[in-house]
């Protein structure tokens, strides 16, 4: 029997490196990635709508069908940008994810208080860049920094019956994903 314990251990230490290795590394060698995937939607920059899931088709795994969904493929290798987008009368959330969908930050309607959620995204540099003012607080200016250049803005809206899914998909036209001027 003690002649058998090594190598099981071996191999079950090795095993586990494996598994790990693969399943951090996976994100960044997949071809057809939530990325990839919106990048058929429409141009980076701006707010497109994701078409509602289907028993047999979704562009993005678990989609709820309660939701309406718009997204924004970002570069932020130009400068920063500005994210508004209005409030529906019932619940909406903002996610942003990276461009190997790590999630960074998100906010919700009740958070932002106000008829919009209205923000700028930019990278560590371009906030350092920043001139100081001190007449400009953190209240009137909601700042998010992205850890990277490319990422992803997620916009979901709850729809509470399907006769409101238009009303709420007219919303997110409205939405803004564009640089700051």
């Amino acid at each position: 029997m003690r002649n058998y314990m090594l190598p099981i251990v071996v191999g079950l230490v090795l095993g586990g490196l494996v598994h790990l290795t693969t399943t951090l590394t996976m994100p960044h060698f997949a071809l057809a990635d939530a990325f990839a995937r919106l990048e058929r939607l429409g141009p980076v920059n701006t707010v497109v709508l994701v078409p509602n899931p289907t028993p047999f088709t979704a562009t993005l795994p678990r989609m709820d069908p309660a939701f309406a969904t718009a997204v924004c493929r970002y570069d932020l290798s130009r400068g920063a940008l500005r994210v508004r987008v209005p409030l529906s009368p019932d619940y909406i959330s903002v996610s942003f994810y990276t461009r190997y969908g790590l999630a960074y930050y998100a906010i919700n309607d009740r958070a932002a208080g106000r008829r919009a959620i209205d923000l700028q995204l930019m990278t560590h540099a371009q906030r350092a860049a920043l001139p100081e003012d001190e007449e400009i607080t953190a209240a009137d200016r909601l700042i998010v920094e992205s850890p990277s250049v490319e990422g992803i803005v997620y916009i979901r809206a709850f729809v509470r019956e399907r006769g409101v899914l238009d009303a709420v998909r007219a919303r997110f036209a409205e939405a803004i994903c564009a640089p700051v001027s």
